[in-house]
C-alpha cells in the first residue's frame, strides 16, 4: 500500500532490534497517561489525526512507529514470536492477511470488542478479507483499486489521443494495451511504454480471483493457472520487445525514470499518486493524467489495523483503531493524502467523488477510483505467496535484462516457485 523501500539486511536487522528494544521499555506514558503505540509501514497520513485524538482524549498518549515494509513485518514477526515488543495497534497489508489469520492466538479477536457491529461500514469483500469464521483480525483502512496513470505529453508526441476517455477506449483489455504499446513504440522508439514488466504483470494478476495457490485447498497452481501464464506471457513479451523501462517500482531507477519521462504508463492504485508526484517533482505537474485501467478494475494494496494479544491496553488500542478507521477520518485521509477508503459511504461521498488532482491534469480521481472500487473482488493469495511471488518477478527481470527469453523464464519461474515452498 505504501512505498515499499528496501534496506540492506544489516540495516533491517538493526532497525528491528532497535524497535524491539524501544518497545520493551514499557507502555506507561508521562503524567499518568496511557500510552498506545501504532506501528505502520510507510506514512499512513495519521499525524494530524493522532494529534486530534490526543486532544479529544487527554488521558491517552499515542506513539507512532513508522518503518519500511520489510522492516515493519520482519520486526512484527520477531515480536510475535518473542511474545513482547509489538505495538498496541499494528498495520497489516492485505497480502499478509492469510498468514496472520493463521495465527489467531497472536492477535486480539476484535469481535470481542464489538467490531462485528461495524461490519456494514466496509465494502463486503474488504470485511470478509480480514475475518475468518467469526474471528475479526483487523479493521480495514484503505484499498488499492487500480487506474492507469499515463503521460499526456508523451502520448501526444507518439500521435496518440491524450483525452482520458479516448485513451481508455483504446485499451479496454490487456491485449489491447499490448497493441497500443507497439503502436506507441513504432512512433516514439526512444521512450518505453511501461515502467516495468513486473508492474503490468502484477496489475493483471490482481484482476484474477486466484494467483499461485488454489482458494480451495491452497495447493500450488502457478503452472496450470491460465491467469498467471497469460499475465506472464503478455508482460514478458513487452519486456522482450524492449517496451518496458526495467524500472522496478519505488527504486531509485524508478524515481529517475519518472523524473526524466522515460516511460508513458503505469498501473496505479490511488496511494501511488503521491509517490509519482514526489518522484516527478514540480516540473512534471500537468504532464500526467489518470484513466481506467485495462480490465476495468483490480486491487493492489490496502491494509488493516490489528491488535496483538500482548498489548497491555487492548481496549484503548481498539478504541483508537476504531476511530482511525471511522468514515470521518477516512474521508480526511483521502482528501489530504489520496488514500482511498474501503468504505462505500466515504468513496461515494459527493466531496470525495468530486475530488480532482491538478498534478494529474485535474483528473477526477475521486470518480475514477470510486468507480473501480465498486467492482473490486479480492484475489486469493495463499499462505506462501510471499515466497513464490519474488521468483516470478526475478524471472521477468531476466527477460528485461536480456538474459532469458519468455518461454525459458516462465519454466524457471514455475520451477523455482515450487521449490520455494518445499
Amino acid at each position: 500500500m505504501r512505498k515499499l523501500t528496501r534496506r540492506p539486511a544489516v540495516a533491517v536487522l538493526t532497525s528491528a532490534l532497535l524497535l524491539l528494544v524501544a518497545a520493551c521499555s514499557g507502555s506507561a506514558a508521562s503524567g499518568g497517561k496511557i500510552k498506545v503505540t501504532v506501528a505502520t509501514f510507510g506514512e499512513f497520513g495519521y499525524g494530524p489525526l493522532i494529534a486530534q485524538y490526543e486532544k479529544d482524549h487527554p488521558n491517552i498518549e499515542v506513539q507512532s512507529r513508522v518503518a519500511d515494509f520489510d522492516t515493519h513485518f520482519k520486526t512484527l514477526d520477531t515480536q510475535l514470536a518473542a511474545g513482547r515488543g509489538a505495538a498496541d495497534v499494528v498495520a497489516i497489508e492485505e497480502q499478509k492477511i492469510p498468514t496472520y489469520l493463521g495465527v489467531e492466538d497472536k492477535f486480539v479477536n476484535l469481535a470481542d470488542y464489538g467490531a462485528t457491529q461495524l461490519k456494514d461500514q466496509w465494502a463486503a469483500w474488504k470485511w470478509a478479507q480480514g475475518t475468518k469464521n467469526g474471528y475479526v483480525l483487523g479493521l480495514g483502512t484503505d484499498m488499492g483499486s487500480l487506474a492507469l496513470c499515463y503521460r499526456r505529453d508523451l502520448f501526444g508526441k507518439a500521435g496518440l489521443p491524450t483525452d482520458r476517455k479516448a485513451v481508455a477506449a483504446l485499451m479496454p483489455t490487456w491485449p489491447d494495451y499490448a497493441k497500443l504499446s507497439q503502436r506507441f513504440t513504432n512512433n516514439l522508439p526512444d521512450v518505453k511504454f511501461a515502467d516495468s514488466a513486473g508492474t503490468v504483470y502484477t496489475a493483471m494478476l490482481n484482476q484474477s480471483p486466484e494467483n499461485y495457490f488454489s482458494a480451495r485447498d491452497d495447493s500450488y497452481i502457478a503452472g496450470t493457472n491460465p491467469s498467471v501464464h497469460n499475465a506472464f506471457e503478455l508482460a514478458g513479451t513487452l519486456a522482450q520487445k524492449k517496451q518496458t523501462a526495467g524500472a522496478t517500482t519505488y527504486t531509485q531507477a524508478w524515481n529517475v525514470a519518472i523524473k526524466q519521462g522515460s516511460f508513458a504508463t503505469i498501473a496505479c492504485p490511488a496511494w501511488m499518486l503521491t509517490q509519482i508526484k514526489e518522484a516527478g517533482g514540480d516540473a512534471n505537474s500537468g504532464k500526467w493524467d489518470v484513466t481506467t485501467v485495462p480490465g476495468a478494475s483490480g486491487n493492489q494494496g490496502g491494509s488493516f489495523l490489528a491488535i496483538p494479544k500482548q498489548s497491555e491496553h487492548p481496549k484503548e488500542a481498539y478504541d483508537l483503531a476504531k476511530w482511525l478507521t471511522a468514515p470521518e477520518q477516512e474521508k480526511k485521509l483521502f482528501l489530504s493524502d489520496g488514500i482511498l477508503p474501503s468504505e462505500p459511504s466515504v468513496y461515494k461521498d459527493p466531496q470525495v467523488v468530486a475530488h480532482t488532482d491538478p498534478y494529474f491534469s485535474d483528473a477526477p480521481i475521486g470518480q475514477i477510483y470510486a468507480a473501480s472500487a465498486d467492482t473490486l473482488r479480492p484475489n486469493y493469495r495463499g499462505l506462501h505467496d510471499a515466497d513464490v511471488r519474488p521468483e516470478f518477478g526475478r524471472a521477468l527481470g531476466r527477460i528485461e535484462d536480456g538474459s532469458e527469453q519468455v518461454g525459458q523464464a516462465w519454466q524457471d519461474a514455475v520451477k523455482l516457485g515450487g521449490e520455494a515452498i518445499k
